[in-house]
C-alpha cells in the first residue's frame, strides 16, 4: 500500500474510489494535474530522445524498472534502484531517459543530474510518468504513454492481474478532450501554477435572504479536499432526465469555486434545489446549519447514480458515503451474565452534549495540572473536544426503568451501554450541540470548548476499547500509528441567540493559511482567529489515506 499525505497538500488533484468485497479493498487514483495547461503539441524537448534504438530503451526502463511483471525483475527493481547522489529507496526516485542514473525528485538530485549532463527526460519509477526538466512538468507524448500502457498490461499478465483488472476498467469510460476543449488549449497555452500564496477556490456566497446557514456549508464541502477533487475531476455522470439533480449542481458550483473568478457567487439554483427536495427547509427564515448538512448530504447521496446500484443494500459506494460515513459500535452489556450485544450503525456526523445543558456532565479529567491532551490544553474549568468525545464513549447505565431482555439470561435484565467508533470516515464532522429545545426550555449553549488543529481519534475506536478503564481516558502514544488521525480544515461558527443569529465559517485554504467566509466578504484569519472561535461544527480531514 502507498500512503500518501493530505490530497489538499499537493499539486496535483486526486480521486481515490474504493470497491470493497469483504475485507479486500481497491482503490483507484484519478489524478488532475492543475500546474499547467500543455498545448495539443506536447513537449518539444523529446524530440531530442526519439533517435536510434530509443523504443527499445523506454521498454527495457518500464519493464525493469517501473512495472516489474516477474519476481526477478522487482528483486532487481529493489536492489539496485537507488538514489546514486544519497542511497535512498524512497524520495520519489527517478530513472534518466539518457543513461543509467537513478535520482531523488524530492531532493532534487535527479535535478541535478539533468542540468550537469543536459538530460532533460526522466521517468517516475512509481507512476511511469515522463518528467521534462525544461518544461518543469510531467509531460504526455502519444508513442512513449503507448509504450507504458503496453508493458503495464505485460506486467499484469505476468501477475496474473489482467483480467481482474480489465473487468475492473472496464466500467470506466477514458477521457478525450472535445473537438472545443482541444479549441481553448490551442487559444490558451499558457501555464497556470498553483502556489502556496494562490487564493483560487475563495469566494465569497451572496446572501439570498437568511442564507447564511447554507452559505457557510457551502465553503465546508467545496473545501473538502476529496470532494473537491472528485468534482474537479468530472467523476459525475448524470442519468436523472431532468434539471433536479443536486450533484450535477454541486458539480457546476465546484467549477465556479474554482475558476479563478472572484466575484462573489449568487447560489440561487442551490436554494431552489434545496428547497425542493428538502422542503422542511424551504422559506426564508433562518435555518439551522447542522441541519442543512445533513439534508444536503441526503440528497447528494440519493442523487448520486452509483448510489442505487450497489450490490448490498446496505453498503453505498457514493462519493458522500466514502467520504463522510463512518461505522458507530454499540456495545450493550448485561449487569449479570456480562454477555455483550453489539450493533453498528453508519453515521455522517457526531452530535456531542456541552456543559451547561440540561444532560449531566461528568468531572474534568485527566488534566487540572495543565497537561495536553490530542494538542488541546487542560486548564481548570475548561471543556474540550477531547472532554466531549469521552463523555460521548463512556459506559452508561441505563438504569432499571430501562431493562433490556438479555439473550443470554433470557430475560429483562439491567445493562450499560458503550458507543465507540468502529470506522472511521475520511472526513468527520462534530456537531457541537449549542441549541437546546425542550417543553421548558428554548436556549443557545454558549459555552467554549477547545478543539484542536490536529486530533488522533485511537482512544475512541472500538478497537481501543480494552485499553480505557471504566470509561477514563488512557493516552496511548504510537508515533507510527498514523491511520487515526486528523487535520482541521473548516470551522462553522454562530453568533447571536437561538431567536436571531448569523453564521459564519473558517476555511483552510493550504496548510496554515486560514480564512473567514461570511457571505460574500472573505477575510484573511489567524489559527488564533480560528481556536478562540465558540464553534458549531467542527470539521477533520484525515492526514493520511492508503491506496492498496
Amino acid at each position: 500500500a502507498q500512503r500518501t499525505q493530505n490530497p489538499d497538500t499537493r499539486r496535483v488533484l486526486s480521486t481515490s474510489i474504493k470497491y470493497q468485497s469483504g475485507s479486500f479493498i481497491i482503490s483507484f487514483r484519478v489524478e488532475l494535474n492543475v500546474s499547467s495547461v500543455m498545448s495539443p503539441a506536447g513537449c518539444s524537448h523529446v524530440n531530442g530522445y526519439k533517435v536510434d534504438n530509443w523504443k527499445q530503451n523506454l521498454r527495457v526502463i518500464y519493464q525493469c524498472f517501473v512495472w516489474s511483471g516477474t519476481a526477478e525483475t522487482r528483486r532487481r527493481k529493489a536492489k539496485s534502484c537507488i538514489c546514486h547522489i544519497c542511497g535512498a529507496h524512497l524520495n520519489r526516485l527517478h530513472s534518466c531517459l539518457y543513461c543509467v542514473f537513478f535520482g531523488c525528485f524530492s531532493k532534487k538530485h535527479i535535478h541535478d543530474h539533468a542540468k550537469n549532463k543536459r538530460h532533460n527526460l526522466a521517468v517516475d519509477l512509481l507512476y511511469g510518468g515522463i518528467y521534462c526538466f525544461v518544461c518543469q512538468d510531467y509531460i504526455y507524448d502519444k508513442e512513449m504513454e503507448q509504450i507504458a500502457k503496453e508493458e503495464q498490461r505485460k506486467a499484469w499478465k505476468l501477475q496474473g492481474m489482467s483480467l481482474f483488472v480489465s473487468t475492473l476498467m472496464s466500467k470506466y469510460t477514458t477521457w478525450e478532450p472535445t473537438k472545443r476543449e482541444l479549441e481553448l488549449l490551442r487559444h490558451n497555452p499558457k501555464r497556470r501554477k498553483i502556489t502556496t500564496n494562490c487564493t483560487i477556490g475563495l469566494r465569497g456566497l451572496i446572501n439570498l435572504g437568511n442564507t447564511c446557514f447554507m452559505n457557510c456549508i457551502v465553503q465546508a464541502l467545496t473545501h473538502t479536499p476529496l470532494l473537491r477533487d472528485f468534482f474537479l475531476s468530472d467523476r459525475h455522470k448524470c442519468e436523472m432526465q431532468s434539471n433536479s439533480c443536486l450533484v450535477c449542481e454541486m458539480s457546476q458550483l465546484f467549477q465556479e469555486f474554482y475558476s479563478g473568478h472572484r466575484s462573489p457567487h449568487i447560489p440561487f439554483r442551490l436554494l431552489h434545489l434545496v428547497w425542493t427536495h428538502a422542503k422542511h427547509l424551504a422559506g426564508y427564515e433562518q435555518q439551522d446549519a447542522h441541519e442543512f448538512l445533513i439534508a444536503a448530504l441526503d440528497v447528494l447521496h440519493r442523487h448520486y447514480d452509483n448510489g442505487k446500484k450497489a450490490n448490498n443494500p446496505n453498503h453505498c459506494n457514493c462519493i458522500i458515503d466514502q467520504i463522510f460515513t463512518g461505522g458507530l459500535q454499540s456495545d450493550v452489556t448485561c449487569q449479570v451474565c456480562t454477555g455483550v450485544s453489539t450493533t453498528i450503525d453508519p453515521f455522517w456526523d457526531i452530535s456531542l452534549d456541552l456543559p451547561g445543558s440540561s444532560t449531566p456532565f461528568w468531572p474534568l479529567s485527566p488534566g487540572g495540572d495543565g497537561s495536553a491532551v490530542n494538542g488541546e490544553s487542560h486548564l481548570s474549568g475548561s471543556t474540550t473536544l477531547t472532554d466531549c468525545l469521552r463523555r460521548f464513549t463512556r459506559p452508561e447505565h441505563l438504569g432499571s426503568s430501562a431493562k433490556i431482555k438479555c439473550g443470554g439470561c433470557h430475560s429483562y435484565q439491567e445493562s450499560t451501554k458503550q458507543l465507540t467508533m468502529k470506522k472511521l470516515p475520511i472526513v468527520a464532522c462534530f456537531h457541537l450541540k449549542r441549541f437546546e429545545h425542550s417543553a421548558k426550555l428554548r436556549r443557545k449553549i454558549t459555552t467554549y470548548v477547545s478543539f484542536p488543529l490536529e486530533l488522533d481519534m485511537t482512544p475512541f475506536m472500538a478497537s481501543s476499547k480494552e485499553s480505557r478503564m471504566n470509561g477514563q481516558y488512557q493516552q496511548t502514544v504510537d508515533v507510527l500509528n498514523n491511520d487515526n488521525k486528523y487535520a482541521l480544515f473548516a470551522v462553522v461558527n454562530h453568533q447571536g441567540t437561538l431567536e436571531s443569529g448569523h453564521y459564519t465559517s473558517f476555511i483552510r485554504q493550504h496548510k496554515d493559511q486560514w480564512f473567514k467566509c461570511d457571505d460574500a466578504i472573505i477575510t484573511k484569519a489567524t489559527i488564533k482567529d480560528v481556536l478562540d472561535s465558540e464553534g458549531y461544527l467542527l470539521f477533520y480531514h484525515k492526514q493520511f489515506l492508503e491506496y492498496e
